[in-house]
C-alpha cells in the first residue's frame, strides 16, 4: 500500500465507437499499478437501463461474468479477474437502472425530504456514494480505476460522465485522472487520421474534462510526428499520448507494449505517487509460453450461441490460457449444436471415431432447450469415441442426460427445463425451487455465486485440483436429480464431487474414458492466463495426448 490518506480515482472513458478495449486498456493499467505494488479496485459503470446482466440476449451483449457473491455483471468484469487481482463484487458493477432504482425507492421513501429529484444532484450523487464506496470497502485500497461504458456523445453516458467530471474536482487532478481512449482510423493508401480523436476529446472538454492521459487505438504504432500531431490539437502532453496498436500475439502483451511506453509511470507522476520497483515477470513468463507453445490441439466447443464469440468469453479465455500450461496451441472449432441436432448423429458433422476431426469437446453454459438435442449427440460421440469431453454447468446436465439414454437406455430420460412431463427427470429442480417457480419467484431459483464443493479421492476432479476441497461460482437452477443416484452409480456413472453438506451432485466422471468430466459450476470464471485453472488445464493436457 502507498500510504497515504487520499485515495486515488482513474476514470477511463472512450470515444469515437465502441468496441476499441476500453476494458482491456483499463485492465492492462490495473496489472501495471500491481506489478507497482499497489492494491487496486476494478469499477464498471454501465449505461444501459438493466439493473443487471443477468437477463440480457448473450447474441446482444455476450456472456454474463458471475462474481463470488453472486452478481450477474457485464463481461468487463471478466477483463478485470484475468488481468488483475481486484476482488470483485456486486458493488464493482454499476448500471443506469440500479442508479434510477435506488434514487427512486429513496425518494418513495421520504428520504428527500420533498425534493424535486433531478439528475444533478440526486443522479450523480448516487453513482459518485458508490464509487467511493467500493474505493473505501477495502482500507487498504490505493486506487480504484473506474470504466464508463458507452462512448463521450452518448445520452446515457452523460450522468456518468459528470460524476467523473464532479470527483476530478473534488478529489483534486492529483488524486482523480481521466483517461480517454479514442480510434486512429487508417484510410486508403495506408494514411493514419487522428480527426477523430480531436474531435473525440473536443467532446470530452464539453463534458467539463480534460483527459489527462490518451490512448490511441490504432493499427500500427504511431510515429512521434503524429503523437506530437494529437498533444497539440488535444491539450493532452506528449508524454502522455500512447498508442494501444494491433498486436499480432495476444492482447495479454499489452500490459508490457503499456509498460514500455511508461504508461504506468506517467499515471503514477500525475497522481503524485513514488515511482517504485516494477515487477512484471509473471506477464513475460506468460509471453514466453506463447511462443513456446509447439503443435496444435483442436477443440469443439458444442454451444447455442455461436455467432458472437463473446457469448462463451470465459470458456475460450480459459482454453487458451489452459494452452500456455499445455505448451499447446488451441484452436477452437465452434459447432452450433442446433445444425448438430438437425444431423443424423454426431458422426455427421464430427466425423467417424477414430478420423480425429477434433481432438476434444467442451459443452458450455446456457439455459433452454434449443440445440439440447445436439448436445447430446456431441456427448454420445465423444464417449464412445473415447475422446475427452468436458461439460460445464448445462455440460454436465447433458452428460447426465445422454447417460440415461444411452446407458440405462431411459429413451425418455430428460430436464424437466426441456420437458416437464418427462418420465425419468433425471435432472430438475429442487422441491423449494419447483414452490418458487409457480409462485412467479424466478429469481429466487438461481444458486448464484461461490460455495464449496468435495471431490471424491481419487477421481479426476481431485486429481486436476491437487486438493479435494474447492470454491467454485455457480450460475443455475436445475440439478443432478437425486433419486437418480443410486441406479447411475450402479450404472457405472461416477459421481466425482458434491457440495459440501453431500445434498447436490456437483461433478460426474466417465469411467473407463480418457477425460469425461462434467461439473455443476463454471470454473471458467477463475482462470487468469498468469494462473490457468487446473480443470481447464487437465481437460487440454488430455486433448493434447489424444491428438
Amino acid at each position: 500500500m502507498m500510504g497515504s490518506i487520499m485515495k486515488k480515482f482513474i476514470f477511463v472513458s472512450g470515444g469515437v465507437c465502441s468496441s476499441l478495449g476500453k476494458g482491456v486498456a483499463a485492465s492492462s493499467l490495473g496489472a501495471l499499478l500491481e506489478g507497482r505494488g499497489l492494491n487496486v479496485r476494478m469499477v464498471k459503470c454501465d449505461p444501459y437501463i438493466n439493473v443487471d446482466a443477468g437477463t440480457m440476449n448473450p447474441y446482444q451483449h455476450g456472456e454474463v461474468y458471475v462474481t463470488d457473491d453472486g452478481a450477474e455483471t457485464d463481461l468487463d468484469l471478466g477483463n478485470y479477474a484475468r488481468f488483475t487481482k481486484s476482488a470483485l463484487s456486486r458493488a464493482s458493477s454499476i448500471t443506469t437502472g440500479q442508479i434510477y432504482e435506488s434514487v427512486i425507492r429513496k425518494e418513495r421513501e421520504g428520504l428527500f425530504l420533498g425534493q424535486t429529484i433531478q439528475v444533478i444532484p440526486h443522479i450523480t450523487d448516487e453513482i459518485k456514494r458508490r464509487i467511493m464506496a467500493v474505493a473505501e470497502e477495502d482500507a487498504d485500497t490505493d486506487v480504484a480505476i473506474v470504466e464508463i461504458g458507452g462512448t463521450v456523445g452518448d445520452i446515457e453516458s452523460i450522468p456518468f460522465l459528470e460524476a467523473a467530471r464532479q470527483m476530478i474536482n473534488e478529489q483534486g487532478r492529483a488524486n482523480a485522472l481521466s483517461v480517454h481512449l479514442t480510434l486512429i482510423p487508417e484510410v486508403a493508401q495506408c494514411e493514419l487520421k487522428t480527426k477523430p480523436t480531436q474531435h473525440s476529446v473536443k467532446a470530452m472538454q464539453e463534458q467539463g474534462i480534460q483527459p489527462d492521459l490518451l490512448i490511441c487505438r490504432a493499427p500500427v504504432m504511431l510515429d512521434r510526428a503524429t503523437r506530437e500531431k494529437i498533444s497539440s490539437f488535444t491539450n493532452v502532453e506528449l508524454r502522455a499520448v500512447f498508442v494501444s496498436f494491433d498486436v499480432k500475439t495476444t492482447t495479454y502483451e499489452l500490459p508490457l507494449i503499456f509498460a514500455e511506453q511508461g504508461l504506468d509511470q506517467v499515471a503514477l507522476e500525475k497522481m503524485g505517487v513514488a515511482i517504485r520497483h516494477t515487477d512484471l515477470e509473471p506477464w513475460r513468463l506468460m509471453m514466453r509460453q506463447f511462443h513456446g507453445r509447439r503443435g496444435v490441439a483442436r477443440i469443439g466447443i458444442v454451444g447455442k450461441y455461436m455467432g458472437l464469440h463473446d457469448a462463451y468469453k470465459s470458456v475460450y479465455e480459459a482454453l487458451f490460457h489452459a494452452s500456455l500450461a499445455c505448451g499447446v496451441e488451441v484452436e477452437l472449432v465452434k459447432v452450433d449444436s442446433a445444425l448438430l441436432e438437425a444431423a443424423g448423429d454426431g458422426e455427421a458433422v464430427l466425423g467417424p471415431a477414430g478420423s480425429h476431426p477434433v481432438d476434444g469437446i467442451l459443452v458450455p453454459g446456457g439455459f433452454g432447450d434449443r440445440g439440447i438435442g445436439g448436445m447430446v449427440k456431441a456427448v454420445a460421440w465423444a464417449r464412445v469415441a473415447g475422446v475427452p469431453c468436458f461439460g460445464i454447468c448445462l455440460g454436465m446436465q447433458v452428460m447426465v442426460i445422454e447417460w440415461a439414454r444411452n446407458v440405462l437406455l431411459w429413451a425418455d430420460a430428460d430436464s424437466t427445463e426441456f420437458n416437464e412431463r418427462t418420465a425419468r427427470p433425471v435432472v430438475s429442480l429442487l422441491a423449494d425451487q419447483a414452490e418458487a417457480m409457480r409462485a412467479g419467484m424466478y429469481g429466487a431459483t438461481m444458486r448464484l455465486g461461490k460455495s464449496e464443493s468435495v471431490a471424491r479421492e481419487g477421481g479426476k476432479l481431485h486429481s486436476a485440483y491437487g486438493q479435494r476441497r474447492v470454491w467454485e461460482r455457480h450460475r443455475h437452477r436445475y440439478e443432478f436429480a437425486n433419486r437418480y443416484r443410486e441406479e447411475m452409480t450402479a450404472s457405472g456413472l461416477i459421481l466425482g464431487a458434491f457440495t459440501a453438506d453431500g445434498s447436490l451432485v456437483e461433478c460426474v466422471e466417465w469411467p473407463d474414458h480418457p477425460w469425461g468430466v462434467g461439473v455443476q459450476f463454471h470454473p471458467e470464471f477463475g482462470s487468469k492466463p498468469i494462473a490457468p485453472h487446473p480443470l481447464f488445464t487437465a481437460f487440454v493436457a488430455a486433448v493434447k495426448a489424444r491428438g
